[in-house]
C-alpha cells in the first residue's frame, strides 16, 4: 500500500484553472470519488477543495496507475485538456505525500502561512469521504497523525498567533490604502459563511460598520446579531443599492456564477475598493480607473510582503512535520509486521496440531495425553519464537530493514494484502 497526493494549489496553479478544477458541492465530490474508487488499484481517497487548492489524497496499490487515472477523471470533471492538467499537477508519492499532507494540514503550505482554517477543512473533507465509504483506516491513520502534527506546530511555534486569513489580508490591504480614513466607513460583505464572517470581524476591528449580505435573510440576520450593533443584515436583492452607496466591498460566496456584474454599477463616479475572495470568482466587471479590484492571487502577493517572522517559525514547524513523518512511517512498519508474526504463530500452531494428530493416529501417545501434549508443544513453540518476535518488531521500525521484512514474507510464504 502506498500514499499519494495529487495537488493543484496556489503555488503552481493559477486561479482561473483552480476555478475550473474546484468541486462545487457534495454531489460532485461523491460522483468523482465513486469513479475513482472503481479502479481496483485505488483503495481509499478524499478530496480537499478550497479557494486555494484542490488536492486528491489517496491510498493506492499502484501510484503510477492512480496518478494517470486521477488526471483523466479531473479532465472529465473540469472540461480542461488532459495535458494542461498534467502540466499543472504536482504529484507526491508515499513519504513525500505524507510530508506534504502534514504541511498542508499544519497550514505551512497555505496562501498565508499559519491561517487556521485549513485543518478544519481537511478534517471535514475526510469526514465526508469516510461517511460515504470512500475512505477508511489507511487514510484515517494519516489524518489522525496529521491533526496531531498540526496541533504541535501551533503550540510549539505559535505560528497561528493572531492568525492571518485571506479575509484579514484583504482588510489589512484596505486599511493600508485608506489609512485612518477607514474608521467610520461602511464595508459591504457579501456572503455570510466563514470567510464573510471573518471579513466582518476584521472590519469591525479597524473601526468600520458592516453591511452583511446573504441569501437567507433569517440566517444572515442571526449572524449579524452575534457580531454586534454595528453590523446590519441585508439580502442579495438589496446588493445593487449597497454597492452604489459604499466604496468598500468584500465578497466570499459559494456561488457558481458571479454575483456582481457591470450591469449592477450605477454610480460610476464612486471610487471603489473591492476584494473578491471567492473561488469561482464572485465579481465579473470590466476594469476601470474608479475601481481597485483585488482577487485571491493578488492577496497572495500582498501577504508575502510580511512573512519574515512566519517563515522563521515555518522552518521550526517544518522540523516538526519531518519528525511526525518519520514517526508515522515507523508506526506503519511496526504495524505491518504484526500480520507476519500472527501468520508465523498460526503456522506453528498448525504444525503442532498436525504432528499431534499424526502421533495419535499412529498410536504413539494415548488420547488422554493429547491436550497436555498440545499445551506443552505450543508453550515450547511460543518460548522458541519469543525472542525472534521481539527482534523482528525492533527490526521493523527501521526503514533500512524493509528488505529483511520482505524476506520473512517470502520465507513464510505470506502474501501482501493491500
Amino acid at each position: 500500500m502506498n500514499y499519494q497526493v495529487i495537488g493543484f494549489s496556489h503555488k503552481h496553479c493559477d486561479q482561473a484553472l483552480r476555478e475550473k478544477l474546484a468541486f462545487a458541492g457534495d454531489e460532485q465530490k461523491r460522483s468523482f470519488l465513486s469513479q475513482l474508487l472503481s479502479f481496483d488499484f485505488i483503495q481509499e481517497a478524499f478530496v480537499i477543495s478550497t479557494c486555494n487548492r484542490v488536492e486528491l489524497v489517496l491510498a493506492t496499490r499502484d501510484n503510477f496507475a492512480s496518478y494517470h487515472s486521477v488526471l483523466g477523471l479531473m479532465a472529465q470533471h473540469s472540461g480542461v485538456d488532459f495535458y494542461e492538467i498534467k502540466t499543472a499537477a504536482k504529484v507526491y508519492d508515499h513519504e513525500e505525500a505524507v510530508s506534504h499532507f502534514f504541511s498542508v494540514i499544519s497550514s505551512l503550505d497555505s496562501l498565508v502561512v499559519g491561517e487556521s482554517q485549513i485543518t478544519g477543512q481537511v478534517k471535514e473533507a475526510f469526514r465526508f469521504a469516510f461517511e460515504n465509504g470512500f475512505a477508511g483506516s489507511k487514510l484515517n491513520a494519516l489524518v489522525a497523525q496529521g491533526v496531531r502534527c498540526a496541533a504541535e506546530v501551533r503550540s510549539a511555534t505559535d505560528i497561528s498567533h493572531k492568525p492571518i486569513s485571506i479575509a484579514s489580508v484583504a482588510v489589512a490591504q484596505a486599511h493600508e490604502l485608506l489609512g485612518e480614513n477607514i474608521q467610520g466607513m461602511t464595508g459591504v460583505v457579501v456572503g455570510a459563511g466563514e470567510m464573510g464572517v471573518l471579513a466582518a470581524k476584521h472590519l469591525l476591528r479597524v473601526g468600520c460598520d458592516v453591511v452583511l449580505v446573504g441569501r437567507d435573510a433569517a440566517k444572515t440576520e442571526a449572524i449579524a446579531a452575534t457580531l454586534g450593533e454595528n453590523v446590519k443584515a441585508a439580502t442579495v436583492e438589496q446588493l445593487p443599492k449597497y454597492i452604489n452607496r459604499y466604496r468598500l466591498l468584500f465578497s466570499a460566496t459559494s456561488s457558481k456564477e458571479p454575483v456582481i456584474t457591470d450591469a449592477m454599477i450605477e454610480n460610476e463616479t464612486l471610487h471603489r475598493i473591492w476584494f473578491d475572495m471567492a473561488i469561482p470568482k464572485d465579481i465579473e466587471v470590466a476594469p476601470n480607473e474608479k475601481l481597485k479590484l483585488f482577487r485571491i492571487d493578488d492577496l497572495k502577493a500582498i501577504s508575502q510582503q510580511n512573512h519574515a517572522l512566519r517563515e522563521e517559525k515555518a522552518l521550526q514547524a517544518a522540523e516538526i512535520v519531518s519528525r511526525h513523518t518519520v514517526f508515522f512511517f515507523d508506526a506503519l512498519r511496526a504495524a505491518s509486521v504484526e500480520p507476519i508474526l500472527k501468520h508465523i504463530y498460526t503456522q506453528a500452531q498448525e504444525a503442532v496440531e498436525q504432528e499431534l494428530q499424526r502421533a495419535l493416529k499412529k498410536g504413539f501417545i494415548p488420547d488422554t495425553y493429547a491436550e497436555n501434549i498440545r499445551k506443552m508443544a505450543m508453550q515450547s513453540m511460543k518460548r522458541f519464537l519469543h525472542r525472534p518476535s521481539l527482534k523482528i518488531r525492533e527490526c521493523s521500525v527501521e526503514k533500512k530493514n524493509s528488505a529483511t521484512i520482505e524476506t520473512l514474507r517470502t520465507i513464510f510464504e505470506i502474501s501482501h494484502k493491500g
